[in-house]
């Protein structure tokens, strides 16, 4: 388990998008950095499949509203607590395991002036630092890969969420299982461990405790985002050469070219769950 923790946090802080290249874009768009708002940052921080469309979702599935106390687990740049607290009204703590990108998100958000509505602490998912019952949606984006025990994971969102509260999260899912170079290469590449399919995924939601209310199967437009994606990291990787922060190691861009090709394959995909914690 120390091993995985450890590969998330050296794959997060080698990541091409960092606090430095979204400031050093956003003051290319604008010209300067003046009067920020959320709004001019969202076309930069948005580090997710599907951009701002997808934290509707969630919101919807999470019943997200003005006061709602939300937890984002595995919260990066802290890209969507920004937009849930903007544009829905909600109060956001995320939770980090990289220091970097807690650094990086805190810059970002003070920034946009968000600092009463969001903040992003470090810490596990797998044992999250806020009180039994104390938030109403906990919601998370392609992170559980990372997260070597998932069922822990559920068990600590289950614990902070207040009876009737709501989680909702995206994730990949393995259709199939990849071959030993395969995983491998998800690894090594992208911290990727321990994938599921969409009825296990499920299963360990209902046994935590939850009461599933929505599971659905993504694979078919990832299969098309992840293609621009992937065109947007080769380029990246020459602008943050050019500006001198991180740019990715190797087996990231390696990997993610094999990722592209197994979900076209329908090998890997993604699936978004939505579920209620009884009470």
């Amino acid at each position: 388990m120390a091993t995985a923790i450890r590969s998330a946090i050296d794959f997060y802080e080698r990541h091409p998008i960092s606090a430095d290249i979204i400031v050093a874009k956003l003051k290319s768009a604008r010209g300067h950095l003046d009067n920020v708002s959320p709004e001019d940052l969202f076309a930069h921080d948005q580090d997710h499949y599907g951009g701002l469309a997808v934290n509707d979702a969630l919101a919807a599935l999470a019943a997200i509203g003005p006061g709602s106390r939300v937890a984002d687990f595995c919260a990066g740049l802290g890209g969507p607590a920004r937009y849930l607290a903007h544009r829905y009204g909600a109060d956001v703590t995320g939770i980090e395991l990289t220091p970097a990108r807690v650094k990086g998100a805190a810059a970002l958000t003070r920034l946009v002036g968000l600092d009463d509505k969001v903040r992003v602490i470090e810490g596990n998912v797998m044992q999250v630092p806020l009180p039994d019952g104390s938030v109403d949606a906990v919601v998370s984006q392609e992170a559980f890969l990372h997260v070597p025990d998932k069922a822990r994971t559920l068990a600590e969102a289950y614990r902070i969420l207040k009876p009737g509260g709501r989680l909702a999260f995206t994730d990949w899912i393995a259709h199939r299982a990849l071959s030993p170079a395969d995983a491998d290469l998800m690894w090594q590449g992208m911290a990727a461990t321990n994938l599921c399919d969409l009825a296990t995924y499920r299963a360990l939601i209902e046994n935590t405790g939850f009461t599933v209310t929505s599971v659905e199967d993504l694979t078919a437009s990832w299969a098309e985002i992840l293609k621009v994606r992937l065109a947007m990291y080769i380029k990246l990787r020459g602008e943050t050469q050019a500006a001198g922060t991180a740019s990715g190691h190797d087996a990231f861009y390696e990997s993610y070219v094999r990722f592209v090709e197994l979900v076209s394959d329908g090998a890997l995909g993604g699936g978004r769950f939505g579920a209620v914690k009884k009470g």
